[in-house]
């Protein structure tokens, strides 16, 4: 399957706002989709496209903060980027809390609003990567032996080569070997290197 380019959608019920909104999308070449109801983005988005979304806080039937509760329950992180007239504070606390990429009150500078939606592209590239990376190692870990698994425990608990070699009545030679294995098989060039990705899959 071919990867799919990253697109900017925009959900706005004015058809003037979408309209002007796309055609400053596409002086960057990117692609561009319109919705002018929430329920119809939602409808026809798939999580695997990667993209950011340009979304009006109030809109006829789900509101725009209805949507992003709804993506939020169904796992979707794509950045969000809120464009309002009528946003006020607690709507853009509520918002950002829920962890929206940004809140803008219109009228929003052309180039401003270019350089959001850069820097969101960027974050979800960033995120599907990270995503990526943690579903590879998940299945990493289940070649591990059972040995190395508990070398793995203790090397997430701290525990140096000595202690480990202590704690499961082998040789340090051994745990060496051990832990060279773990690393050769979780594709990792170091003990922080592991436990970077350990505490990103948590």
């Amino acid at each position: 399957m071919a990867e799919l380019e990253s697109t900017v959608f925009i959900v706005d019920d004015d058809a003037a706002v979408r309209d002007g909104l796309q055609e400053l999308v596409r002086t960057i070449r990117l692609p561009v989709e319109t919705f002018d109801t929430a329920q119809k983005f939602l409808d026809a988005y798939h999580p695997a496209h990667p993209g950011c979304l340009l979304l009006d806080v109030r809109l006829p039937g789900m509101s725009g903060l209805r949507l992003q509760d709804e993506l939020i329950a169904r796992g979707i992180t794509l950045p969000i980027i809120f464009i309002s007239g009528h946003g006020d504070l607690p709507m853009a606390v509520e918002a950002m809390k829920k962890g929206a990429f940004d809140f803008l009150e219109k009228p929003v500078g052309d180039q401003a609003l270019l350089d959001r939606i850069s820097a969101a592209l960027a974050e979800d590239q960033q995120r599907r990567r990270t995503h990526a990376r943690i579903q590879t190692f998940q299945k990493e870990l289940d070649l591990l032996t059972a040995r190395e698994r508990e070398v793995l425990d203790l090397l997430k608990a701290g525990k140096s080569t000595n202690a480990i070699a202590e704690t499961l009545s082998i040789t340090q030679k051994t745990a060496q070997v051990h832990r060279a294995r773990i690393l050769e098989k979780l594709h990792v060039e170091s003990v922080p290197e592991l436990m970077a990705v350990l505490h990103g899959s948590a």
